[in-house]
């Protein structure tokens, strides 16, 4: 069974950090896609950050240089360094694997997703 449990949100003042963490169970996360999306009320889920099984990553234009995606292989987590956090971040927080390892920017593209993490950022 597999399944995906994030951790790590929370509140901060712009400026910020925060590291947000993705514990997997049932597969490999290092086998397939994984990401990172977010998603505002009345909004639609955003995709954040991408790592294919190659190692190959993608980031949304809104995040490049401020957030960071990688992979403890060793603990089978995925992990969302966010620095330089803005009020404009603040969002709903998926992880999210796909069943291949190669990666796709829409949420219609995962299969797996894990329930959610809060980050709220105060300006």
């Amino acid at each position: 069974q597999v399944q995906l449990v994030e951790s790590g949100g929370g509140s901060v003042q712009a400026g910020g950090s925060l590291r947000l963490s993705c514990a997997a169970s049932g597969y490999t996360i290092s086998s397939v896609c994984m990401g990172w999306f977010r998603q505002v009320p009345g909004k639609e889920r955003e995709d954040v950050s991408t790592i294919a099984s190659d190692g190959y990553t993608t980031y949304a234009n809104s995040v490049k240089g401020r957030f960071t995606i990688s992979t403890d292989t060793a603990q089978n987590t995925l992990y969302l360094q966010m620095n330089s956090l803005k009020p404009e971040d603040t969002a709903m927080y998926y992880c999210a694997a796909r069943r291949s390892g190669a990666c796709h920017r829409f949420s219609w593209a995962f299969a797996y997703w894990g329930q959610g993490t809060q980050v709220s950022v105060s300006s």
